[in-house]
Order: structure tokens, then sequence, then C-alpha cells
């Protein structure tokens, strides 16, 4: 069962690509590489417009390390992404599904448009996981890395329901040891939805204005942009069919409650195996 559910940012992959085209990108920046399914698609582009690409991951799986080992021209930084800033000069576009808190992603956005100003370019960037469960809930992979006062109380253990705020005990979507997810889900500085609202108000009141564009699929995708690039205006047609589209909602909602079904199925499974017998 464990195919069923669609998670990667690679989902989106035909939407991102053209949207890179329309950009003219070629200097692209991606934080979370996971398994690398992504990463050779942005490598491939890259390469064929003579760019560069930029992947940061501070640990990534086995089947990245095998690929990256193929391609030997592509930059891997293995380091969290707000460490690894300090060794990145430009980007035309940044592709960031990494650790999914308030915090981590607030100044990966604020550190991302001043890379941006110092090198002269427009801001481009995609954000994975803008929808439920991350878009109004802190998920950790090393919640020690988090500074207290921004880590809410969470668990490895307990799960994620849609439409309830706090985590059930054994129960929804959960991390088995590999993530935790903050206790409850809403209030400030509490998901990646909420640090791009924070970080896109801030913006407002200091007069620098952005498109931003939410596409309610698979986790959610998000796309922030300069309003006054060269590009802007043909980004946003090819984004507006895709924003906050109902019908892509309703199939989001559906597909999440059939995996939370499965989910629960194996849960029922799971209880009723009887430990055998020791001698």
């Amino acid at each position: 069962m464990t195919g069923l559910l669609i998670h990667s940012v690679s989902e989106f992959s035909d939407l991102i690509l053209e949207a890179l085209k329309l950009a003219d990108a070629r200097q692209i920046v991606e934080i979370g590489a996971e398994f690398g399914g992504m990463s050779a698609l942005l490598a491939e582009h890259c390469r064929a417009r003579g760019g560069r690409f930029t992947t940061i991951d501070p640990a990534p799986k086995r089947e990245f390390h095998d690929w990256l080992t193929a391609n030997p021209e592509v930059r891997h930084l293995a380091k969290t992404s707000l460490e690894a800033f300090g060794e990145l000069n430009e980007a035309d576009a940044w592709v960031v599904d990494g650790d999914h808190n308030w915090y981590t992603v607030y100044h990966e956005l604020r550190q991302i448009e001043a890379v941006s100003r110092r090198a002269g370019k427009p801001v481009l960037v995609f954000l994975h996981d803008v929808g439920w469960p991350c878009g109004r809930r802190d998920s950790y992979y090393a919640p020690d890395q988090i500074p207290a006062e921004y880590r809410h109380p969470h668990s490895y253990e307990a799960g994620a329901i849609l439409d309830h705020a706090p985590l059930v005990k054994g129960r929804g979507f959960r991390g088995m040891g590999q993530f935790a997810f903050a206790s409850l889900a809403g209030g400030p500085r509490n998901g990646v939805m909420t640090a791009i609202d924070d970080f896109l108000a801030e913006a407002l009141k200091e007069g620098r204005e952005f498109g931003f564009a939410e596409i309610p699929a698979v986790f959610g995708l998000g796309v922030l942009f300069d309003l006054d690039a060269a590009w802007s205006g043909s980004l946003a047609e090819l984004l507006l069919p895709y924003h906050q589209n109902g019908l892509l909602r309703s199939l989001e909602t559906n597909r999440l409650r059939n995996y939370l079904r499965v989910i629960e199925m194996q849960d029922e499974a799971a209880a009723r195996v009887v430990p055998a017998r020791t001698a």
C-alpha cells in the first residue's frame, strides 16, 4: 500500500518546467532532494540551457547519491538550507521542498529575496506543501535545529486527520519516527502557508508586492514571483486556471480522505496481529 500516496513535487513538473521556460531560468536552486526525482528534471532543464543546477539537502536518500555520482556537474550542498545560503550568490528560480515549518520557510524566503536583490534578479519561488497537512501545521525533521521560541510542542507518533486541529494518538498521517508534527494546527508561526502569508504581509508593508498562486493538489504548490519581472504576465496567465481551483481542491480532499482510510485499515490490520508465542 506504500505506493498509493502520490506526494512528490515532481507531480507538478510539467507546470514548473513550463514556468521556468517562460522565465528563461538557467540557474536553479532546489531545497530538498529526497530521492532526486525532481532534481533530475531540473538538472536536465539547466543542462539544456547551459545553466547550473544546485541542490541542497543534508541527508538525501541513497538513490539521490547514485544519481549524483552519474551527474558530476550538479552542485550538491549537504547542509540545511539556512546553513547553505552563505554559499549561494544568485539563482533565476528556487524550488523549495525542505523542512516544512514556519521558521525554516519564512527565513528561506527572506534569504531568497536577499540573494535575488543582491544579484539583480527577480524572485521566482516554487514551494511545496502549502496545503494540508503542513500548510497550517509545522513539521520537523530535526526539531532541535529550530529555536525553542519558534518550535511548537510536537509528536513523532500522533497523527493528523482532516478538519481536526489536535493530533490523534496512534491514528492518521504521522511521522513514525521519521518526522514530527506540531501537536496543534493553526495559530501564529505554524505551517508553510502561514510563513508565506507572513512574508508577503511584511513585504507589502515595506512597499514590495509579489504575485502568488496556490495550486490545491498533491499537498499544495505555491508559486511566488516578482510582479515587475518581464515574464510575470505570461507566468500569471499560465498559473491562473490552477489558482485556488475548486475542482482541484475537491479532488485533493477526496484523495486525502481515501489515503487516511488506507492508513486506518493498516492500523486495524496491525492491531489484529497476535505476537507469536516464545518457547
